[in-house]
């Protein structure tokens, strides 16, 4: 437990670090670019744990909470004709308020640009490094009754795209059907059938569809099942309900009280959800089918929940071992070819994000999918762990969301800024300090209100 907080902590403290690096070295060096005297560089918040000053004149500084930085400029603060006015012609010169709108504007949005810029590296050298690898998304099962088998989905169709998007693998499905949470309307699917040569498009209806799931599985949710760890038992815990039944290892589960069983997923639900229940099992056992009655026994989990168990265990493999070759997807990239899908990946990612904060603001979605620092460190922690390539997707999806959050037009962000810029560019003068102090206050307000969600979000998540 302690070894894995410790995981968490480092790998938020790296994963912010250099979000919050790249993102306000992109304010610094357009800030040089434009002859605008940098006063200081500071990565986190804090008393400064290092600090020195460059032969630039400008004073860096590292700082002990990452959640955050800025870079302070020269004339930063100054809003008016007059405040400028006070400064020596040397320091106008390097002032960022003396400067044309087009490049105070230009260094304000270089942080954000900074962060889909790093995006796009990371899943160029994600491309080129690793390609893009998956399982094919050929329909293991469908659910009786479900949305898609009404829509008339079949075990072995393939999904060939969602909405019109393109799908090779299951990972590129999800995140096309998580784009339509909390929407009203059809989902429509483009599939190869099993049975046929031609393909066909089926309309999938949904009705506010999982707004209110805080962890969503929208293949799941269909009634699509993408494939099963057969229902194979490799092992038998002593003294457990299942050997109280004769379960022995090597049984494959075929049904229960009459409904027959998907795979070990499957099986599993139905044992959690019967605790002291009596179960009609039949099991294949050396080609024959064998009829076993079998309770569960009671168990509590940590949070309460009451389940049932039986005391028996799947064998460990992976899904390379139990799928075809002809499921398993591989498409690799060289250093120019990788270029394209990165750019695509970052671009579709960030309408992602910013259509799920539209979302999130009308009511179409829980704001309880805004997380805070605690669960950014479980899952930075987490992919540390699941290997480098993983890793640097949750990198560049985080870097993205910051990127995009920071365009939001909301006083102290820098969308807020440019917003007061485009106003100026308007009005030909800039916006009243009046009107800018207030925007300050509602700015903090709304950030403030944020943060505390996230951490409340966070609390209730361990809890």
């Amino acid at each position: 437990m302690i070894i894995e907080i410790l995981i968490s902590v480092m790998a938020l403290l790296v994963t912010l670090g250099i979000l919050v690096t790249i993102h306000e070295f992109g304010h610094f060096w357009v800030a040089r670019r434009c002859g605008v005297k940098v006063l200081k560089f500071s990565i986190g918040f804090g008393k400064a744990v290092k600090t020195w000053t460059g032969k630039d004149g400008c004073e860096y500084i590292i700082a002990p909470i990452p959640l955050g930085g800025y870079v302070k400029m020269l004339g930063q603060e100054d809003t008016t004709v007059v405040d400028s006015s006070r400064l020596s012609a040397s320091q106008r010169e390097c002032s960022f308020a003396c400067k044309p709108l087009w490049q105070r504007m230009a260094i304000v949005a270089a942080g954000p640009i900074a962060n889909f810029l790093l995006a796009i590296f990371v899943f160029w050298l994600i491309n080129i490094s690793y390609g893009v690898s998956g399982i094919a998304p050929v329909v293991n099962n469908v659910i009786e009754d479900s949305i898609a088998e009404i829509a008339g989905l079949r075990a072995g169709d393939e999904i060939l795209a969602v909405d019109g998007e393109e799908t090779i693998i299951w990972q590129q499905v999800t995140l096309q059907l998580l784009a339509r949470l909390g929407e009203t309307g059809e989902i429509t699917l483009t599939v190869d059938p099993a049975d046929s040569s031609r393909t066909r498009e089926l309309q999938l209806p949904i009705n506010a569809w999982m707004g209110s799931e805080t962890a969503p599985n929208p293949v799941g949710d269909l009634g699509i099942i993408q494939f099963e760890i057969p229902a194979d038992i490799a092992g038998i815990v002593p003294g457990g309900a299942a050997e109280a039944a004769d379960l022995q290892e090597g049984d494959e589960v075929i049904s229960v009280d009459g409904r027959s069983i998907r795979g070990w997923t499957h099986w599993v639900e139905i044992i959690r959800a019967s605790p002291e229940l009596t179960l009609n099992v039949v099991v294949q056992r050396a080609g024959i089918n064998t009829d076993l009655l079998m309770t569960p026994e009671t168990a509590t989990l940590d949070d309460g929940t009451v389940i049932g168990s039986i005391g028996a265990y799947v064998q460990e493999t992976t899904l390379a071992e139990l799928l075809p070759p002809e499921m398993q997807r591989q498409v690799d990239y060289n250093v120019l070819s990788a270029i394209q899908p990165a750019l695509a990946e970052t671009w579709n990612k960030s309408i992602f994000v910013l259509d799920s904060v539209k979302k999130m603001v009308v009511g179409l979605i829980s704001v309880k999918n805004i997380n805070g620092p605690i669960t950014i460190a479980q899952v930075a922690g987490e992919t540390a762990t699941y290997g480098l390539d993983v890793y640097l997707g949750f990198l560049a999806l985080l870097s993205i969301s910051l990127g995009v959050l920071n365009l939001l037009p909301i006083p102290v962000l820098d969308g807020g800024h440019l917003l007061y810029y485009a106003i100026e560019a308007v009005i030909r003068r800039p916006v009243p300090e009046r009107i800018q102090a207030w925007g300050l206050q509602l700015g903090l307000l709304m950030i403030s209100g944020l943060m505390v969600l996230a951490m409340y979000n966070d609390v209730n998540r361990l809890l």
